[in-house]
């Protein structure tokens, strides 16, 4: 049989490039095909869970993670915390049973957490949103007996270590607590209740 003249290298050649250039489209077409089912930027803002890795968050320390444009503050609370926490004059406080809706369900008590150690609080003040500063120590504010906790300087309203508001100052209610749960031991998603997980 008579090959007519046909390069078989030739046609060996354009098949093969032919497949590479196929391959390289196709890949091209599915990689943003796949990005596109990770939520946008509009949609995190909107309320999409965002994740905290807590393992190298120190005892003492805050992290700061941002979901729905607001800013979380996750703390990894001393025993000494927790201590003044659970055995501060509640009298001083407006709201210490957190009445007000200002935290999940699941989340109860006076360290208004899922873990004691870990403190999950969305951190503008519940007055007229400003960002009140942290300060742990009972040494960091001029007030008798300062359990720790967060100060507002714009206004002067103070909150302790669980975000509960103090008596007599500019905001009404406690902190929120957003919607979180631990995905794993160091692992918070904020943004999903615990019940739907």
């Amino acid at each position: 049989m008579a090959d007519n003249g046909v390069n078989k290298g030739r046609r060996r050649l354009l098949l093969g490039a032919t497949t590479v250039v196929g391959a390289v489209g196709a890949v091209g077409v599915a990689v943003p095909f796949v990005a596109s089912w990770q939520p946008s930027a509009r949609a995190r803002a909107a309320g999409a869970p965002v994740k905290a890795d807590v393992s190298k968050l120190e005892e003492g320390q805050r992290m700061i993670v941002e979901w729905r444009g607001r800013p979380v503050w996750i703390v990894k609370r001393t025993p000494g915390m927790i201590e003044r926490t659970e055995s501060f004059d509640t009298s001083r406080l407006a709201d210490p049973e957190s009445n007000e809706p200002q935290q999940p369900e699941y989340v109860s008590g006076p360290l208004r957490s899922i873990r004691p150690e870990i403190s999950v609080l969305i951190g503008i003040c519940t007055h007229l949103g400003c960002s009140p500063l942290f300060r742990p120590e009972p040494e960091d504010v001029d007030m008798e007996a300062w359990p720790g906790g967060y100060f507002c300087p714009c206004h002067g309203s103070f909150f302790d270590l669980s975000g509960r508001v103090f008596r007599n100052v500019p905001a009404p209610t406690n902190l929120e607590v957003p919607p979180y749960r631990f995905e794993s031991d160091d692992v918070i998603i904020v943004g999903e209740d615990e019940e739907t997980a």
